[in-house]
């Protein structure tokens, strides 16, 4: 891509939104990784509902793994797959209090041994918890504006990190993840993006512009 190009895509993403994070709620690196696990297939809306209740009585890894599966089951029943899910939270709490002294591990390796948790889930949590830049978030929004600006014309998720971790520079992978996340939420979207509203559009050359 043109270098020119490139900044000018920088620039436009930093004008229509500086700083933007993650819109899960979340207070310690447990809730965050927990709130991540359970966000899988489902909205930030239906998990924030369902945290805000859980982690008044159930913050720490110790609690959430004496509650049990069952236990956890009653608070996250609004979120898809949640069996599953309850499964994967309670056994990774397990773990972090055996292996990890309760705490959360700021390694990938580390991360990527808990059940639920693959290599997005990991990018999420260092990068927002820790501020460690280990790789490029790609999810559903990434996938698609990353392939729209031209960014990559891969179609799977490895290889589109790949391509965009050698395109943007390291200290702009967790800016970056976060600033196409939420622009893939507010303007575009899959189906009928709106592109009269996006400061990208110039950028732009997709075939489903509108």
């Amino acid at each position: 891509m043109n270098p020119r190009k490139r900044a000018e895509i920088y620039r436009r993403f930093r004008a229509a939104n500086p700083k933007p994070t993650t819109e899960l709620k979340y207070r310690t690196p447990y809730e965050l990784l927990v709130a991540v696990v359970l966000s899988a297939q489902a909205t930030d809306k239906s998990v924030n509902k369902a945290t805000e209740v859980l982690f008044q009585k159930y913050d720490t890894p110790q609690k959430m793994a004496k509650l049990g599966v069952a236990g956890l089951e009653g608070y996250i029943k609004t979120i898809g797959l949640y069996r599953n899910k309850a499964k994967n939270v309670v056994e990774l709490s397990r773990m972090l209090v055996e292996k990890h002294g309760g705490d959360v591990p700021a390694t990938r390796e580390a991360l990527e041994e808990l059940p639920g948790v693959g290599r997005k889930t990991a990018n999420v949590v260092l990068g927002t918890a820790f501020g460690i830049a280990s790789g490029v978030v790609v999810d559903t929004h990434v996938q698609r504006i990353s392939r729209r600006l031209d960014l990559t014309r891969e179609t799977d998720p490895a290889k589109i990190e790949k391509d965009l971790m050698k395109l943007i520079p390291r200290e702009r992978w967790i800016l970056f993840s976060h600033q196409l996340i939420h622009h893939g939420r507010a303007l575009c979207v899959a189906r009928n993006p709106k592109c009269g509203e996006c400061k990208l559009e110039p950028l732009c050359y997709a075939k489903d512009k509108k």
